[in-house]
This record gives structure tokens, C-alpha cells and sequence, in this order.
């Protein structure tokens, strides 16, 4: 009888846990992020709470404060100049309806090889404008659901970025606390290994952070020195610019793309050539170098398994497999490191 106690209490233990996980399903992105974020600037909160004379909920609520002014910022920034182009498009479209197109550019038509071809190309669909947006209107209604379906996932983005900073206030007041009951929690189930298994996923996610800032910093600073000898306007501006899409997965061309198209229209075709260069294989090519040094720099992990996590994450899961990936890569090899040891250790006894 007392057996089947303890199965019946084993059961609807494991039934409490699917429960909880199935209730906190949808937050696990943005419970990831707020943790990475934690971790990521925990210097910044051990100095702040030293400070703060060692209230660490003033000091969780400041960083935090800080975390929503950078964050939010920017995002407001973007959306309202997001409105505003979107506004300019919607009403060029309108004048095009009523007026046709502009006069093709000079420098179009100076163009080698293909000048001529382009500017008659140009003429035509201004003759045939009306026809045009007559044949194309079917398709617009696709073209808006597509518009409206990424529009609602970066909402969503938004959202989860929310989720995200709220969280990590209390990923910064309860750090400690929590650390300590995962450590208790390796320790039932791996033994004496769990101060190393922490301290692996720790190393792994801190230089994953790094790489990811590290790569960034680099890819902004680079594409300023770009900016500034092509002479674009807000070199800086796009600088910083290109910093924050480093982020995210093929962010940078976002910047430097209309950077050169820009200074071909203005006819500074030179310029527009070393500019696509310099972005092509500098600005955009040294994400592929930098980003899985910097990962596996300071650990003992094998550079392909670094390369393996990084860009199978990435695939996976997005870009939060960037952290995941090699995070489970480096536990995977780690453990079977281990367990190899081991069973040559059992073979050396007798």
C-alpha cells in the first residue's frame, strides 16, 4: 500500500508539473530573454545595489528604468518615422495614380550598357501606368495581408520585448535566490558535477552575450568609418543604427543598402561602388568571423562545435538559438566527455 502511495503522489506530481509548464508556455521566450539580459548585466546591478546601500528592489527598479528609456526609445523612434514613411509611400502611390510617374533621372540615362534600355523601360511604365495598377489590383489585397501579417508578428516582437524588461526586474531582485535553488536542483540530479555544469552554461551564455555585443560594436564602428569616407549624411546616426540591427540576423544591410542607392542617385557612382564593398565584405562579412571567435574564446570548446551551435540554433530556433544552440552543444559534448572519462576510469580499476 505505502508503494502505491508514492506512485499515486509521484503521478500527480508530474501532472502538477505539465500543468505548470502548459500555464507558463507562452512567456518562455521572453522569460529567456529577461534571464539573458540578467545575466548579461549583472555587474552593472552587483555595482548599483553597492551603491543603492544594498536595496537590491531600488536598484533592480532602476536598472530596469534604465532598460525601458534605451529600449523603448528607440522602438517609439522607429515606429513614428516608420508612420511617417509609410504615409509618404501611400500618398506617392496616389500622385502616381493621378500623374504618372516623374521625369526619369539624368543619370539614368548616362548609364553605360543599359542607360538607354532603363529609361525607356522607365517611359513605358509611365505610359502604362493606369493599365499597370489595373492588372496589379487582384494582388494588392495579398500584398496588404502579407503587410498585416508582419506587422502583427512585430507587434508581437514588441510585446515579448515588454515581457522581457519586466521580467528581468525580478530576474535582478531574486537572482541570488533563484541561482541558488537551481544549484540545488543540479545537485539532486548530477551530484558533485553541478558547480561545473553551472558554471558552463553560465561561461557559455556570458560569451555568447559577448560575441553578440562584441560583433556588434564592431559592425557599427566599421560601417561609420564607411559612412564617413563614402560622406553620408548622419554618419553617426546610422552608425548607432547599424549597431542595433547587428542584433538581429542580417541587420546591417538594412543600413548600408540604402546608404549606397542613395549615393547613386545622387550620381556618386564611385562612392556607391566602394560603399557595397565595404558592406558586402566587411560591414556584413566580419559577422561571420568575429561572432564565432568571440564565442569560443576563454573555453574549452572545440571551434566547430562553437560554429555548430551557433549557426544550427540559429536555424532551430531563431535568433534565440543563438543562445540555445551553443548552450546545448556545450553541455551535450561536455556530458559526453564525462560519461567517456568514466567508463575509462571503470575499465582502468580491475
Amino acid at each position: 500500500m505505502p508503494n502505491n502511495d508514492r506512485l499515486l503522489v509521484q503521478i500527480l506530481l508530474l501532472v502538477l508539473f505539465g500543468a505548470t509548464l502548459w500555464v507558463l508556455a507562452p512567456f518562455w521566450s521572453a522569460l529567456f530573454w529577461g534571464a539573458v539580459l540578467a545575466f548579461a548585466s549583472w555587474p552593472l546591478m552587483r555595482l548599483l545595489t553597492r551603491v543603492t546601500g544594498n536595496r537590491e528592489s531600488l536598484a533592480a527598479g532602476l536598472l530596469t528604468l534604465g532598460w525601458m528609456l534605451l529600449v523603448a526609445g528607440p522602438l517609439v523612434w522607429l515606429g513614428l518615422n516608420l508612420a511617417d514613411h509609410v504615409r509618404d509611400a501611400v500618398t506617392f502611390i496616389k500622385d502616381v495614380q493621378v500623374d504618372g510617374l516623374p521625369a526619369a533621372p539624368a543619370w539614368l540615362g548616362t548609364l553605360p550598357i543599359v542607360g538607354e534600355r532603363l529609361v525607356g523601360i522607365w517611359n513605358t511604365i509611365d505610359q502604362q501606368g493606369a493599365a499597370m495598377l489595373v492588372a496589379i489590383k487582384p494582388y494588392l489585397g495579398q500584398v496588404g495581408n502579407w503587410l498585416l501579417a508582419r506587422s502583427a508578428q512585430i507587434g508581437g516582437g514588441i510585446l515579448e520585448l515588454t515581457l522581457s524588461i519586466v521580467f528581468v526586474f525580478f530576474f535582478y531582485r531574486d537572482g541570488p535566490r533563484l541561482a541558488a535553488f537551481i544549484h540545488g536542483l543540479l545537485e539532486r540530479l548530477i551530484g558533485e558535477r553541478a558547480d561545473y555544469y553551472q558554471e558552463l552554461v553560465a561561461g557559455t551564455v556570458q560569451r555568447v552575450v559577448n560575441g553578440v555585443i562584441g560583433t556588434a560594436a564592431a559592425q557599427a564602428l566599421l560601417a561609420l568609418i564607411g559612412f564617413l569616407i563614402a560622406g553620408i549624411p548622419g554618419a553617426l546616426v546610422l552608425g548607432i543604427a547599424t549597431f542595433l540591427l547587428s542584433l538581429i540576423p542580417m541587420g546591417p544591410p538594412l543600413v548600408w543598402i540604402p546608404a549606397t542607392a542613395w549615393l547613386a542617385w545622387k550620381g556618386e557612382y564611385g562612392m556607391a561602388v566602394f560603399l557595397g564593398i565595404w558592406g558586402t565584405f566587411i560591414i556584413s562579412g566580419v559577422d561571420n568571423v568575429l561572432k564565432p571567435y568571440l564565442i569560443s574564446r576563454g573555453g574549452n570548446l572545440p571551434l566547430v562545435i562553437v560554429l555548430l551551435g551557433v549557426f544550427g540554433g540559429l536555424i532551430a530556433f531563431g535568433f534565440i538559438g543563438l543562445f540555445i544552440g551553443p548552450t546545448l552543444l556545450a553541455v551535450a559534448y561536455s556530458l559526453l566527455i564525462d560519461w567517456s572519462a568514466s567508463q575509462s576510469r571503470r575499465e582502468e580499476k580491475p
